[in-house]
């Protein structure tokens, strides 16, 4: 395979902080590699040293063929003044430019136009381009493609960002946080999507099911090296286990073999002859090793929260509307003790708004919501980060207790949780303002488990916090003896901590299902596949139409043809299904054989369950004319 990227020696610090020293590696062709490290490694710079974007102190970085090439950042800089479509086809490449022109044109009545713009996208062979850019803007569930930028939320900026850089099909891409802001129905899509693509691949996620699915190569920056894992997120597990053992292993020797060292040092006759200056300095390379962190097991940390009475929360036919939206219509739930509860839901559906009401931040507009006299609340919001930047670490969590009691009756000191969350004790003496992005969301967090809640809410907990973050506060988590509410888009994060889910469907209506994420994807595959079997029985094949009959709003000549060609696909493509599932029950194949249809099969179900999509989203269009 040839190779993409090419890194050096690469080096970094800002200040007194070394990021990383010398690291090197080499990404090839159709590679798919994660970065893992903790929030304040470097992680983000380094994807900025590669493109280009940042200094580095030393090394060299070379990326072949930089004219396919793409960096999604966590908050892609766009233009407000532009709609949805100017942004996406900012590129401008000739074939997005004549696209440009034959969406406009398409909207007129000019029959002149819009022959011309046929007749150009046939010369440059533009419809398979434009049909597959329009695939990938309909599963992206873009806005109106006419709204400006500055009016878009935080989620639908992501995916216009997204399809900005999927759209012109580069042969190297690197993501940060692909996932922030987005809904889980998006992250699945882009997830099978990435997958199945060749394109080469650098990122970095906090989200472990995108990356043990699509990530065949882990990079993990630790104490500003670089060490390499060969498979994907549970390979890593598995061998960053391995080396960590071992390298405690190596420390310890290192350590007892240096405590003989020293007493020689102190009692080292005074001739130095060349035997003992060679020893001695053995005996500062030995002092280094000796010195490496050793990691210990993490102390099961089970935070006493405050008594709880027996009545907690009761949510009485609550109802609760942003003007016309529906957030919540006659809903009603008593929360029992210590119980785990996700929601998800797409974005825009209510989730957020959700968690102000039961904290009474919101008042509902019908029914009302009784807490129990021993609740207290710990919210950690999407939005709650303010601290003085000048602020020490410790004085931060000093100010809400000097001491943490635990679930076995002992205390623990501020510095002693601090470091439970993985803020070493060099740390405690920084001022806020030295913290990274992640760390400050790290250390809000610490403040609000400080102060002992016994009802705990955590609005999107997993965005901008590293995986080494999570896997503690699921430690946390799974000891924590009070009521837990969470909204979050990790699906790990929910099959490992939630009982079952409040399932936002939109116009105010909650599905509360009894089982995680994963229970729930299988249940709501099932039935969605159904629904649209149904959905295509019922809906009439649509009649050609001439394109002079194209107006505003309507299906372009190009998606009536293309609904046309769909419909025969899809038919064919479960014919095909069909007989492939006879073949497989009927015992008659060979090994080979029942192989070979198998992978058929595996292959066929997510292409017709895409091209019923576009067909559907197509459809729609076309039943509202």
């Amino acid at each position: 395979m040839s190779t993409v990227l090419q890194v050096e020696n690469l080096a970094r610090s800002y200040g007194e902080k070394n990021l990383f020293e010398n690291i090197s590696f080499i990404i090839s062709e159709s590679q798919k590699v994660a970065l893992i490290a903790r929030n304040g490694a470097g992680k983000t710079s380094l994807l900025n040293i590669i493109a280009g974007l940042e200094p580095c102190d030393a090394g060299n970085v070379n990326i072949f063929n930089k004219g396919s090439f793409e960096y999604l950042k966590q908050d892609p800089a766009m233009s407000p003044e532009n709609t949805v479509f100017e942004e996406v086809y900012s590129h401008s490449n000739e074939i997005q430019r004549a696209i440009l022109t034959y969406e406009h044109v398409i909207k007129s009545s000019d029959r002149e136009a819009i022959e011309h713009a046929i007749a150009q996208m046939d010369a440059i062979e533009g419809w398979e381009y434009e049909t597959r850019v329009r695939q990938i803007l309909t599963q992206l569930r873009l806005p109106d493609l006419d709204q400006k930028i500055s009016e878009l939320s935080g989620g639908q900026r992501k995916r216009v960002a997204l399809a900005k850089v999927l759209i012109t099909e580069p042969t190297f891409l690197i993501l940060d946080e692909p996932t922030n802001h987005l809904d889980v129905e998006m992250i699945e899509w882009l997830e099978e999507y990435l997958s199945k693509s060749s394109i080469t691949l650098l990122m970095v996620t906090h989200d472990r099911y995108f990356l043990d699915l699509v990530c065949n190569e882990v990079l993990e920056m630790e104490h500003a090296a670089i060490y390499r894992y060969k498979g994907n997120y549970s390979y890593f597990l598995e061998k960053q286990a391995e080396r960590i053992d071992n390298q405690n292993k190596e420390t310890e020797r290192a350590q007892n073999l240096m405590r003989t060292e020293q007493e020689w040092m102190r009692r080292m006759p005074k001739a130095r002859t060349t035997k003992a200056k060679a020893r001695i300095d053995s005996f500062y390379e030995l002092q280094e090793k000796a010195s490496n962190k050793v990691y210990e097991e993490r102390m099961n940390l089970n935070i006493e929260g405050v008594r709880m009475g027996n009545k907690i929360l009761e949510i009485n036919d609550v109802s609760f509307n942003w003007g016309e939206r529906v957030i919540l219509k006659g809903f009603t739930y008593t929360f029992k003790r210590g119980e785990k509860v996700g929601i998800v839901g797409k974005n825009g559906s209510g989730k957020s708004t959700f968690l102000d009401i039961i904290t009474a931040r919101l008042r509902p507009q019908k029914g009302h919501i009784a807490k129990g006299e021993t609740i207290q609340y710990g919210y950690y919001k999407q939005q709650g980060l303010i601290f003085d930047e000048e602020t020490k670490v410790i004085d931060v969590v000093k100010e809400i207790a000097e001491v943490v009691r635990i679930g076995n009756g002992d205390n623990i000191s501020a510095a002693a949780f601090l470091n439970y969350f993985m803020f070493p004790y060099p740390t405690h003496f920084q001022p806020v303002y030295k913290l990274s992005g992640g760390e400050k969301r790290r250390l809000y967090l610490v403040t609000v488990l400080m102060r002992s809640p016994n009802f705990l809410i955590l609005d999107e907990p997993t965005n901008d916090l590293d995986i080494l973050t999570l896997n503690v506060l699921e430690d946390y988590l799974a000891t924590f003896n009070g009521c837990v509410v969470v909204v979050t888009h990790d699906r790990y994060f929910l099959d490992k901590i939630v009982d079952h889910l409040f399932v936002f469907e939109g116009d105010g209506a909650i599905r509360d299902f009894p089982g995680n994420y994963t229970q729930y994807k299988l249940w709501s595959d099932e039935r969605k596949r159904g629904e649209m079997m149904k959905k295509r029985l019922a809906v009439r094949k649509p009649e050609p139409l001439r394109v002079s009959a194209v107006a505003p709003g309507k299906l372009s000549f190009r998606e009536k043809r293309e609904l046309e060609t769909l419909e025969q696909e899809i038919t064919a493509l479960e014919a095909e299904k069909n007989t492939i599932e006879t073949g497989l029950q009927s015992g008659s194949l060979s090994a080979a054989e029942l192989k070979q249809q198998s992978e058929r099969w595996a292959a066929l179900i997510p292409e017709i369950e895409q091209k019923t999509g576009r067909w559907m989203a197509l459809s729609e269009r076309e039943e509202t004319l």
